[in-house]
């Protein structure tokens, strides 16, 4: 049903084969003696990466030749230039001409190609290995055989077909799968599938599940499977003739034979002890010390909970949710609720013995919140009063996880633990921490020791957790040093989310983090999950990055998965590939809905193989290939020095690109920087990538923040961490208010910006509004309603509501980019030459890095190609 026509379906980045491919050249480069971000001189081999060797980049572009300037360019500025952190970098050399910023390759361009060529059509997968367009670009997908580009994107469309090509190109070969991505909604939802007590059926050799790949032979009573080639009896009940073309007469009628996505309605066999599960609980658990009170987190948290619990997670087609909820606040003691609807009044039960923890009521503890109402929302209007004169600061962390682990243990079933939570648990108990925020291991070998958790308790109750189908989410509140590194490990690990409101104030930050909350309680998600990545004949999967807990090497295991969460798998070859059968992949998720029913998704995807670089390079996606190596960078710092893995990134990129100039190019003068259309952008990530918080050593960045960064990245599908690798600046000033559309992006420099502008800027994570000097009193008016720069408060968190077209205008762009991030997004208003404009100009990553240095997207890309005509000579 999916063959292609030949070994690469013609894609829109497929120029006829046997052409050579159009070129990007970069003018005639030299001058930049010394490496950026601690680069040393001549690449060292690529050392082992903790778990597996860390891969270079994928190419996706077809040779770009960059416009040639007047004059040869030698060297991106005049004179010397400071050097870059972790290398010597002294760039010497007389006075040279400065190389045009707009003829080296435009993220931003690039991104406008691909809209205007792709944006707005329908992109059918009935084609093996074609390249879908741009995160970016907005597309309807249509499942015709393979899943679509939301649940499933790879680094390169084309596998190698032997390992020693892998090897050569260099070019890593992975998937990043999102199971439970969210479906637009004009598009078709996922069809459910039932065999009824036989259950879905599968090959008997390898447990492959039917897909449109498996071949039916004599006359339909048998069926080769197309993973492992085992030739498997049809099941009586599901027996279909074949019509001319051998293919079943219901093949349009069975969406597991026809379409690349589908889940089956698991029976008893899957299913814990061969009982149907549960339906999840939710557990609320409130730190009620004295920084929560103070603040007023408390009451807002409380109050907030009122209505959001009408708002529960429910079974689609349902009236009403069936998931129960229960409450628990805590200091260095825990405080458990009876909210039986029975009850006139909740009752509190102590447990002060935090060191073996047990749950001192069953009944009454999860309810229905319907049925429990009164006596929750009198719960809820107490708590605050109950606690409002207390003056105790020491708190206690592992216990509580650990308390509602027992609560779900005890109710047989599954659920998420809310915990919201303000300092470092310090009090005498399991998991007690404390202080290991050194700045001196800042840039030495034992750097690696502040992102690494502390172990012990936290590693055993990840593994209870898991095997419970315990998620936690964690909403932390920090006035100083929590250490994130250890109590992040347990969110990261049972597929949760950590959210960070430093110094929280109700009035600045309150608003913000109830939507993060609304968002989180609400999402899309299934527990007590189980993945498993099958492959054809010829390779498998070998790595997996992402929320998940790995007992062994080919289960991932997830307390919970939900629409937002990512897992990177990287493959290797184990034989070689065939050009003819290509290369499949199926990912099969098992999981319990929030309405308690047990169901297998299964996401299917065929991919080309080639003998030819050239193909491998032309189908590669830069999105993708940026996702894989910031996951694996990010796990690298673990054990190697970030010296190291910095070393490993340029490394890569420059064999990667010195791979596609030696064998795909046409030959051109060495002076010249070529690079596969496809990645001609992928240097701007990856210098973008060497500047963010985990691999930057600085001793000014808070250890927490780079925790943070670091943990919240490794679970991050391809569209989030394409922009907060490139965010999106956006001229405000220019904005057409009548027309729908949002301005241009421009490219993240500060070269774009204008002292008379007002810009807008995003990375999924931050978001900033940064106001020019020369700004017009009209647009100042209009959209702050304040008559000049002087009067323009520097701690706006919002916009205010104003009745004119630009306002309006502005505010519904904000919104409508909070609404396609997974999390809020404070706002910040900047002034330029303000000393908050720090924060801003971090982001504008085409420039320098202030914060801890970082080489410009112009001088990487020199020092890149220095590297690669090294490699080449």
């Amino acid at each position: 049903m999916m063959s292609p026509p030949g070994p690469m379906a013609p894609g829109p980045l497929t120029p006829p084969l046997g052409s050579p491919p159009p070129m990007a050249a970069v003018p005639p480069v030299t001058g930049m003696s010394s490496p950026p971000m601690g680069m040393s001189g001549p690449f060292p081999g690529p050392p082992p990466m903790g778990g597996g060797a860390f891969q270079p980049p994928p190419a996706q572009m077809q040779g770009q030749v960059f416009p040639q300037q007047p004059g040869p360019y030698a060297g991106p500025m005049s004179g010397p230039q400071p050097g870059f952190p972790g290398g010597a970098a002294q760039m010497a050399g007389p006075p040279q001409k400065k190389l045009d910023p707009d003829s080296i390759p435009s993220t931003t361009q690039v991104i406008e190609d691909d809209q205007a060529k792709r944006g707005g059509q329908l992109y059918s997968t009935n084609m093996r290995g074609q390249v879908p367009p741009l995160v970016t670009t907005s597309f309807t997908a249509q499942d015709q055989g393979n899943a679509r580009p939301c649940f499933m994107r790879c680094t390169t469309y084309t596998f190698p077909c032997s390992a020693e090509l892998a090897k050569q190109s260099q070019v890593p070969l992975a998937t990043i799968i999102k199971p439970l991505a969210n479906v637009p909604s004009n598009e078709a939802p996922l069809y459910t599938v039932s065999h009824g007590e036989s259950g879905p059926i599968r090959c008997n050799r390898c447990k492959a599940y039917m897909c449109p790949y498996m071949t039916f032979m004599e006359g339909g009573r048998r069926y080769q499977c197309a993973f492992c080639n085992c030739i498997n009896d049809v099941p009586v009940s599901y027996f279909q003739h074949l019509d001319h073309m051998g293919r079943r007469m219901d093949v349009y009628e069975r969406p597991e034979l026809s379409l690349g996505s589908y889940e089956f309605s698991a029976t008893l066999d899957y299913c814990k002890n061969n009982k149907p599960p549960n339906p999840p609980a939710y557990i609320f658990m409130i730190d009620v010390s004295f920084a929560n009170i103070k603040s007023g987190l408390v009451t807002l948290v409380c109050q907030e909970l009122k209505t959001l619990l009408d708002n529960l997670p429910r079974e689609e087609g349902a009236e009403s949710s069936v998931v129960k909820v229960g409450f628990v606040t805590y200091n260095k003691i825990l405080h458990f609720y009876n909210v039986k609807s029975a009850l006139a009044q909740p009752q509190m039960l102590l447990v002060s013995d935090v060191s073996e923890m047990f749950v001192p009521l069953l009944d009454g503890f999860l309810v229905n919140f319907n049925e429990s109402r009164a006596v929750i929302h009198n719960l809820l209007d107490q708590i605050p009063d109950m606690f409002a004169e207390t003056n105790e600061s020491e708190t206690v962390f592992a216990p509580v996880v650990q308390a509602g682990l027992e609560a779900l243990k005890a109710a047989e079933c599954s659920g998420k633990l809310f915990l919201f939570h303000s300092s470092m648990p310090t009090a005498e108990a399991p998991g007690k921490l404390k202080n290991r925020d050194d700045k001196k291991l800042v840039n030495t070998d034992k750097e690696k020791t502040l992102f690494q958790p502390t172990r012990g308790v936290y590693e055993q109750l990840v593994k209870e957790c898991v095997t419970q189908g315990v998620c936690v989410d964690l909403f932390l509140f920090p006035s100083q040093y929590l250490d994130i590194a250890t109590m992040g490990h347990i969110p990261t690990h049972t597929g949760g989310s950590i959210y960070k409101y430093s110094n929280f104030q109700v009035g600045a930050d309150g608003e913000i983090f109830l939507s993060d909350l609304r968002k989180d309680v609400q999402k899309p998600i299934g527990f007590d999950a189980i993945m498993r990545v099958r492959t054809s004949t010829g390779f498998r999967a070998t790595e997996f990055h992402g929320a998940v807990y790995m007992s062994n090497t080919t289960d991932v295991e997830m307390a919970a998965i939900d629409c937002d969460k990512a897992v990177t798998v990287e493959f290797k070859h184990d034989d070689t590939l065939s050009e003819e059968t290509g290369a499949l992949m199926q990912c099969a998720l098992l999981y319990t809905t929030v309405g308690g029913q047990r169901r297998l998704r299964v996401h299917n995807l065929s991919l080309n193989c080639s003998t030819q670089l050239t193909d491998i390079y032309k189908s590669a996606e830069t999105d993708a290939l940026i996702n894989f190596f910031a996951k694996s960078a990010y796990r690298a710092i673990l054990s190697q020095p970030l010296k190291t893995v910095r070393d490993i990134l340029v490394n890569q990129t420059a064999h990667m690109l010195a791979c596609y100039r030696k064998n795909c190019a046409s030959p051109s003068a060495a002076s010249q920087l070529i690079l596969p259309d496809a990645m001609k952008v992928f240097p701007v990530y990856m210098n973008s990538l060497m500047k963010t918080l985990p691999l930057v050593g600085s001793t000014e960045l808070s250890t927490d923040d780079r925790n943070h960064h670091r943990l919240t990245l490794l679970s991050m599908g391809v569209e989030d961490t394409q922009v907060l690798l490139y965010p999106r600046l956006i001229p405000v000033h220019c904005m057409t208010v009548e027309s729908e559309g949002v301005p241009s992006a421009l490219r993240c420099s500060e070269e774009r910006l204008t002292d008379g502008g007002v810009f807008l800027l995003e990375n999924g994570r931050s978001l900033f509004v940064w106001v020019g000097q020369s700004c017009s009193p009209e647009l100042l008016q209009s959209l702050f309603n304040t008559p000049s720069l002087a009067h323009l408060p520097t701690d706006m968190s919002s916009l205010p509501e104003l009745d004119n077209a630009h306002s309006k205008k502005l505010r519904s762009i904000i919104s409508s980019i909070c609404e396609q991030r997974p999390n809020s997004m404070k706002l910040q208003v900047v002034r330029q030459k303000d000393r908050s404009e720090v924060a801003f100009r971090q982001l504008l990553v085409e420039d320098k890095g202030l914060c801890g240095g970082g080489a410009s997207y112009m001088d990487f890309l020199c020092y890149v190609h220095r590297e690669i005509r090294t490699l080449l000579t």
